[in-house]
């Protein structure tokens, strides 16, 4: 299978700080907003396998709302125990106004 870009909805529709999940059909994904800059992870902590779209955002890293571990939204690399497993980042781009996300 080639790797392919799904539309995921208009740049203005997540203001900076915000971010969005998105189902890719196979998994969900969280759609990050950071200064103007689109990040997308899955939305996944690897500690406990619950999602992390309601956990906060520090920096570039969203924190777990269950146990506090956190994950760089630029890489997925985890940063903080009790995860020790990372979570995928997905290639971004703004296309006519649109973001996509490319998935395998």
């Amino acid at each position: 299978m080639t790797d392919h870009w799904l539309s995921v909805c208009a740049k203005t529709d997540i203001p900076a700080g915000e971010w969005i999940t998105f189902d890719t059909g196979v998994e969900e994904l969280l759609i990050i907003n950071l200064e103007g800059d689109i990040y997308a992870i899955q939305d996944l902590c690897t500690h406990d396998g619950g999602n992390l779209a309601d956990g906060e955002l520090d920096g570039d890293e969203i924190v777990c709302p269950r146990h506090g571990a956190r994950f760089c939204i630029k890489s997925g690399k985890v940063t903080t125990p009790p995860a020790y497993e990372d979570i995928k980042a997905f290639p971004t781009r703004i296309h006519n106004g649109m973001i996509e996300v490319q998935v395998d």
